[in-house]
């Protein structure tokens, strides 16, 4: 990657981050005179950049997820304690927040340890440029994936939880199982050594081909919806923290780079093309039975 790209990425990366930071800190809690908010964005990045350097330096990816998911109950926790919220809406936002990231994280975790590394950081983790803009962009996921949460926590808005909150509480639930049991399915199945050139396509992956995607994009619609009757003013930019989500894991880094390296490892195989057309690409729907 040359140095001039980086930048502009950086650059990029940086703006982005700056800008839900200035959203989220409209009509916000400041504490010793700086938005509580922004101050959450800051130290996302902060967490990063100083687990890049012992990453670096070993050239080693194994804890970027533990890393990442360290860092959304960092932040959240900070929210809450400093913003002083006791409110119901701020505790559940919370507890579901750091519920997933414990979850998320020691799945990871364990799975690139199993693994003996992650593939995706083969040919980034020996560059400086593209590692350091790696743990700048897990930075940015933190920032606008909890934005509405962070808002609505430490908003100075009270307001009731209602129906729209236990609707946003019901979707959570029910992203948070799926992507679960998908996880799970699949770690099952790949630890049988007869399964270890083949591929996955029972249980909720014959409902979709990712599935485990499709809960994680549920579980963050069900964040914002919790968070959205406390935010105010330009705190709504926030809301963009699913459709983000949604883009990051359909166009850009997850279901493309796991669909070109299926495609790659399996697109000679007929069983593997009749599992693809037969199943959609991330909603899910029952079996068809020709």
């Amino acid at each position: 990657m040359k140095t001039g790209k980086a930048a502009v990425i950086l650059i990029a990366v940086l703006l982005t981050a700056a800008l839900f930071a200035w959203a989220g800190s409209h009509g916000g809690i400041r504490v010793a005179g700086l938005p509580l908010f922004a101050g959450c964005v800051m130290l996302a990045f902060l967490i990063q950049w100083l687990a890049f350097l012992p990453a670096w330096l070993g050239h080693t990816e194994r804890f970027f997820d533990l890393v990442g998911s360290s860092t959304y109950i960092i932040v959240i926790l900070l929210a809450l304690l400093l913003g002083g919220a006791r409110d119901p809406r701020s505790v559940l936002l919370t507890l579901l927040v750091c519920f997933w990231a414990v979850r998320l994280g020691t799945f990871l975790y364990i799975r690139v340890h199993q693994q003996g590394g992650d593939g995706r950081f083969d040919s980034i983790k020996h560059s400086f440029k593209r590692f350091f803009i790696t743990w700048s962009l897990q930075g940015l996921w933190v920032v606008i994936t909890t934005a509405a949460a962070l808002a609505a926590i430490t908003s100075t808005a009270a307001v009731p939880m209602g129906f729209v909150g236990l609707l946003g509480l019901c979707l959570w639930l029910s992203g948070f199982l799926m992507e679960t049991i998908a996880d799970q399915q699949k770690l099952r199945f790949r630890s049988r050594p007869e399964n270890r050139d083949t591929f996955i396509h029972h249980g909720l992956w014959a409902w979709s081909r990712h599935p485990n995607y499709f809960g994680e994009i549920l579980l963050w619609c069900g964040i914002a919806l919790i968070a959205l009757p406390a935010l105010q003013g330009w705190q709504y930019l926030t809301l963009l923290s699913p459709v983000f989500v949604f883009l990051l894991l359909t166009r850009v880094s997850g279901i493309p780079l796991l669909e070109a390296r299926s495609e790659k490892r399996w697109g000679d195989d007929p069983a593997y093309q009749q599992w693809k057309n037969r199943t959609p690409r991330l909603v899910p729907r029952p079996p068809r039975k020709d």
